[in-house]
C-alpha cells in the first residue's frame, strides 16, 4: 500500500486539489463519508475521487454503515478507509 507524503496545507501558499485533499483527510481522521467530504472539504463527488486515487495505485477500502438523517430515519452511506481491513 502506497502511503501519501505530508501536503502542504493552504497556510503553507500550496493550494490542494480534491484528491490531496481527500488523502490527507484520511490520514488525520482514518475515515470518511459523503458527508464529512462536502462538509469538510468542499468535494461533492467523493466516490469519483476515491475511484481517482485507486488508479494511482492508494489502496482505499469502503463499507456501508447506518447514519440518521435530519429526520431521524436510518439511511446507509459508504465509509471509506485508507488501507485497513474493510472489504474493497
Amino acid at each position: 500500500m502506497k502511503h501519501i507524503a505530508s501536503i502542504a496545507t493552504p497556510e503553507g501558499n500550496q493550494r490542494l486539489n480534491q484528491q490531496e485533499r481527500v488523502l490527507q483527510y484520511l490520514e488525520e481522521h482514518g475515515a470518511i463519508t459523503q458527508k464529512e467530504a462536502l462538509n469538510e472539504l468542499g468535494v461533492y463527488r467523493l466516490a469519483s475521487r476515491i475511484h481517482n486515487i485507486k488508479q494511482r495505485g492508494i489502496e482505499i477500502n469502503s463499507q456501508r454503515i447506518g447514519v440518521r438523517n435530519r429526520f431521524g430515519e436510518l439511511c446507509h452511506v459508504s465509509e471509506y478507509i485508507l488501507g485497513g481491513s474493510y472489504d474493497s
